[in-house]
Formats: structure tokens, sequence, C-alpha cells
């Protein structure tokens, strides 16, 4: 028998629970994104109605898509953009986005402080170095945090998507010491196949599509 949304939402929450305990950490302290690319309204509406207050798009015409039908439920969704941007489509996505999740480098980060002032945003970092992935380098992402702070946004943290040819472990590691040496409270890192282990190694927020919605 397939898994209904309640279901799939009650294990997702257990099992961050229990990574968190695992780790020493309050559950409390982790945010579930559900990741929503492919992912039609009236799904999104019934992880909503869950409690899933936070949702993460990759592409911004399909936030511009979904954002408009979904904003009259009874708790519309608090969105955060997670995937690679164009400067040019910020303006439209800025009266939705409540927090930026993917931002690489300073001229994406001026058009958002132009279009959101104060915005909440997390650096991405490409820990692998790997060309086909948005993100900064490790080593420039000190002076971005600094820049985008000076444009007035809230650097709240970081978030990256780890190289797939490897165990996970390391690579949310090394952001956890980065993050520690930079004084940002909150990591982005983990989806449906490595949640768990993000959240052992300090992932405050993870983002989960396929455990959340199913196979589609």
């Amino acid at each position: 028998m397939t898994e209904g949304p309640d279901e799939r939402v009650r294990t997702v929450r257990e099992r961050i629970a229990g990574a968190a305990r695992r780790a020493g950490r309050d559950p409390a302290d982790v945010t579930l994104v559900a990741a929503t690319k492919t992912v039609d309204a009236a799904r999104i509406a019934a992880v909503l109605a869950l409690g899933v207050a936070d949702v993460g798009e990759n592409r911004a015409q399909e936030l511009l898509a979904k954002a408009p039908e979904l904003a009259d439920e009874p708790e519309p969704p608090r969105w955060h953009f997670v995937g690679q941007l164009q400067r040019n489509k910020v303006a439209a996505l800025a009266p939705w986005v409540a927090c930026w999740q993917s931002v690489d480098r300073e001229p994406l980060g001026g058009a958002i402080a132009r279009r959101a002032a104060g915005a909440r945003v997390l650096v991405e970092v490409n820990l692998g170095g790997e060309a086909q992935k948005g993100g900064c380098g490790p080593d420039e992402t000190p002076a971005l945090v600094d820049v985008l702070r000076e444009h007035g946004l809230s650097v709240d943290g970081l978030m990256t998507v780890h190289p797939q040819h490897d165990e996970p472990q390391r690579w949310f590691a090394a952001l956890r010491e980065l993050a520690a040496r930079l004084e940002l409270r909150d990591l982005s890192m983990g989806m449906t196949d490595d949640y768990e282990v993000a959240v052992e190694q300090g992932a405050t927020i993870v983002r989960v599509g396929r455990a959340l919605f199913g196979e589609h």
C-alpha cells in the first residue's frame, strides 16, 4: 500500500528527530524545507496542511506559478529559493521569497538587496569545486559574506549540495567548520538520501523532496 502524505511527513519528522537526538541536539532546531521541484500546488498544499511551513523551489518560473495558487491556503508557505538564480529574476521573486539560499556572488546579492532590503540569505558554497554547480569556493566565502552584509542583507548561514559521487559526512563537516569560523548559525545541507547524516553533522535546515512527496 502506497504511503500517503501524512505517513511520509511523519516518517521524515521522526527521522530528523532521531538524528538530532543521536547528535545531542534539539529536534526543534532543524527546519524541514519541502523541496518542490516539479511538484504541483495541490500536493504542496497537502503537506502545508500537515504543518510543513517552509517550501523550497529550484526554478524561478515554478515558484512564480505556484506561489499565487498557494497564497490563500490557511497557512501559506514560507518560500525559500534554493536553485541557481539569475539577477533578472530577482524582481519578480522578491515579493514571495523569505529566504534566498543560493547566493553565490556579489552582483546577485546586490540585486536582492535592491529589491528586498535586509533579506535573509544563505551563501551557497561549492565545496567540491564542481564546474556544473553553483556556489562560491570555500576560500571566497568570507569575503562574500562581508560584502553581502555591506549591502544590508542578513547573512544567516551557508548552504551546499555535496558531490554526489562521495560520502556526504566529510562535506557536511567541512561546511559546519566553515560556518563556525565565520560565526554563522544556519547550515542548509542534506536532501532525501542524506538528511539524517546532515542533521547529525549540524544541519539546521534540510531540503527534502522525494521522501515527502514520493516518486513523481
